[in-house]
């Protein structure tokens, strides 16, 4: 009964503070909407399929690999996670941010695969960047306890230098908020902030998932960046590129499709979960001026497997480019 007691004393706690972050409405959607998607997933209330929270989805996808002989090697991919590198190049970037650099995390899972993570560490360790973001997804099932991913995240945010930056995911609870914060990441929900470099800035935006609980409000995100200034929004999913574009946002980065995790040859993906074109389920693309980027994150979904899709941690450059040149109409 204590136990009980002590547990309910540090859940109303941790409310509490998220109220005070928040706000009240927004504190209290959140929790309204994951325990209603909780529901969902014990097959009360309607029921919208996620491949997620098919309790039989771990045991069908190993035995689908084990029969086809893939199972080891899936098993063995997981854990190697690449480096890649891309450049963001625009105009419009402040001179003294030509060069700076995001490494960019996604998608960790941290509770999945400890080798997948043991490798990012041993990758990020030799590594120089300006700062560092992550866009969501840091617990392996989208409800339940939450204690073992966060403690695979402050094990990863050990090894991370300088300011780090975060976004939720769709399996993420906003009852994780206070810890991520409480180990230095300056978790951005709907909210943006300002750095600076030798007197000039840019802005870093974030938003709350918008995939399951949509909770996603990126007008409240934009309102403080002035028109035209270099900004990057971060979004666990891709899905709301036209939203981030017509907001006026520069980049968007992202994760959640994980590449599909199990693809073809030729790193296709046989199922992308997210409304979006496939050219934008992994890697670079563009939508009208904004640049974006696709993480295929550095941890796996329902199963610690992969095929056809290497895990991956990003290491962004920005470059300024030359201006467009104007062609008369003369």
């Amino acid at each position: 009964m204590a136990s009980i007691k002590g547990l309910a004393l540090k859940h109303r706690e941790i409310v509490d503070r998220l109220e005070g972050r928040l706000g009240r409405v927004h504190a209290r959607q959140r929790i309204g909407i994951e325990q209603d998607h909780e529901a969902q997933a014990f097959g009360q209330g309607l029921n919208f399929f996620h491949i997620e929270n098919f309790l039989l989805a771990p045991s069908a996808i190993k035995g689908a690999l084990w029969l086809a002989g893939l199972y080891r090697r899936a098993r063995k991919n997981a854990s190697q996670v690449e480096l890649r590198h891309n450049i963001i190049a625009s105009p419009w970037l402040p001179p003294a941010f030509d060069g700076f650099t995001i490494l960019h995390l996604s998608d960790l899972h941290t509770d999945m695969s400890r080798p997948a993570m043991d490798r990012l560490v041993e990758l990020v360790a030799g590594l120089d960047y300006d700062i560092c973001v992550l866009t969501g997804d840091y617990r392996g099932e989208t409800y339940g306890p939450f204690e073992a991913a966060l403690k695979g995240v402050s094990f990863v945010h050990a090894h991370l230098k300088g300011p780090v930056y975060g976004v939720l995911g769709n399996h993420d609870t906003i009852l994780m908020l206070p810890a991520l914060e409480d180990m230095g990441i300056r978790m951005l929900l709907n909210e943006a902030e300002t750095i600076v470099r030798q007197g000039q800035q840019i802005y870093l935006a974030g938003i709350d998932d918008a995939h399951f609980f949509r909770v996603d409000n990126i007008e409240k995100a934009a309102a403080g960046i002035p028109p035209g200034a270099y900004s990057i929004l971060l979004s666990h999913t891709p899905e709301i590129y036209r939203q981030a574009a017509h907001a006026g946002f520069s980049a968007l980065l992202s994760g959640h499709t994980h590449g599909g995790q199990i693809c073809l040859p030729g790193a296709i993906p046989i199922t992308l979960d997210s409304a979006l074109p496939r050219a934008f389920g992994s890697g670079a693309w563009k939508y009208n001026e904004m640049a974006g980027y696709t993480s295929v994150g550095a941890g796996s979904s329902v199963v610690a497997v992969r095929l056809n899709c290497a895990p991956e941690i990003t290491l962004h450059r920005l470059e300024r480019s030359a201006p467009p040149i104007a062609v008369s109409s003369r």
